[in-house]
């Protein structure tokens, strides 16, 4: 058995509706998915099945999401040992450590190109950062600043599908999953 992590994109269907956590682990179990398990209710689902293609994951879980709710949501799966390599790629650890809900990873279906990251470079802060690891964009954001123009600029359509997650979030993914 593999472990994964999916990540979805949306949990909000419409004007005050939301994903229910326990629906979504029951849509994952009707799949045929083993120990489905949520944080938080925000979308982040890890489970167990036999060795399988990322893509087809995430296919099949997006079709079930449809089914199930309604709604189209881009769903981005990592295997286990991905996501632990994901957390450990976390070019801010002392930003991190003193502030987690600062630093975010905007996870990627598919690698970011470089033209990209060499784009948003022109959004940055003066008192934020934001690398590229592995074909993902990690960034540090300033409470000092109240909107970001990079968090802003870092959109499905200039980098394609992909959701961002804090290092809470990303920290906590790797302990369900064994790190």
């Amino acid at each position: 058995m593999q472990t994964y992590v999916a990540l979805l994109y949306s949990i909000v269907l419409g004007e005050g509706r939301r994903v229910v956590m326990s629906d979504l682990r029951a849509m994952t179990e009707a799949l045929g998915l083993n120990n489905p398990r949520t944080l938080v209710a925000t979308g982040n689902l890890v489970f167990e099945t036999k060795e399988t293609d990322i893509a087809a994951l995430e296919r099949r879980l997006e079709t079930a999401f449809q089914k199930t709710f309604g709604r189209h949501v881009d769903i981005i799966v990592r295997r286990a040992d991905d996501w632990l390599k994901l957390a450990a790629g976390n070019p801010f650890p002392a930003e991190s450590a003193a502030a987690a809900d600062q630093v975010a990873v905007r996870v990627m279906r598919k690698p970011v190109p470089a033209e990209a990251v060499a784009a948003l470079e022109a959004y940055i802060g003066e008192d934020e950062r934001m690398q590229a690891v592995g074909g993902d964009i990690w960034m540090f954001f300033s409470r000092e600043t109240p909107s970001s123009r990079l968090l802003a600029a870092v959109s499905h359509k200039r980098l394609g599908v992909g959701t961002s997650r804090n290092w809470n979030t990303v920290r906590r993914l790797a302990e369900m999953v064994g790190g």
